[in-house]
């Protein structure tokens, strides 16, 4: 099925801003921001659990409980990631890579499946990622997962209102084109700043 003019852009933002993150987490090359590639180590298991102050939420062992400030460990498996039902703390706690990349991973998989798959699957359904190694994969089969939500996506389908109806969030209520574009706002922004926390460790390890 050919894709629809009106999703080309945002198809080929959400490519690029998952490409971009996927290298900046794995190496060994990514794209410097003007064409030109640099090199990156991949992250190691302390970077992706680095909490660079107090009261950090993060991802944890179940069996160890919700760390600061948070009253709930969410997904499946061994891990889940700190949280508290609604209203959340303000400010926000100050959350990891490990946090970021699982809420990102879970949001894609979920909304995948809330747009062409069982319409069924909740946060507690996520296995959440302990380590990077699988996190990154994670979040690989995510983004793919996503992707073919979107490709299965005509015109009709864009102006729908409710054709995603994952249920963290206002999509039941939004055309799938406004969801398509929020979707693409998160990676770009918690991809910026797991870029930015890489940059932050590194630099606390060469001074140190």
């Amino acid at each position: 099925m050919p894709v629809p003019a009106r999703l080309a852009p945002l198809l080929a933002q959400f490519d690029f801003a998952r490409q971009r993150l996927g290298d900046r987490m794995a190496g060994p090359l990514m794209d410097s921001g003007n064409g030109t590639e640099v090199q990156v180590g991949p992250m190691t298991d302390a970077e992706y659990l680095w909490e660079p102050g107090p009261g950090c939420w993060s991802v944890r062992r179940h069996a160890d409980g919700p760390g600061p400030g948070a009253t709930v460990l969410v997904g499946a498996g061994e891990f889940g990631r700190d949280t508290t039902p609604p209203p959340h703390p303000e400010p926000a706690p100050f959350t990891t890579i490990a946090w970021r990349l699982s809420h990102l991973a879970e949001l894609l998989a979920l909304r995948a499946d809330h747009t062409n798959g069982s319409h069924s699957l909740t946060r507690d359904d996520y296995r959440v990622s302990g380590d990077v190694a699988t996190a990154v994969k994670a979040f690989s089969a995510a983004a793919d997962a996503w992707r073919g939500a979107l490709l299965s996506a005509d015109d009709e389908a864009l102006d729908t209102v409710g054709h995603c109806t994952y249920p963290h969030g206002s999509d039941p209520e939004e055309l799938f084109l406004d969801v398509v574009w929020w979707v693409n706002q998160e990676i770009l922004h918690h991809g910026a700043e797991i870029a930015l926390l890489r940059d932050l460790y590194r630099l606390g390890n060469a001074a140190s």
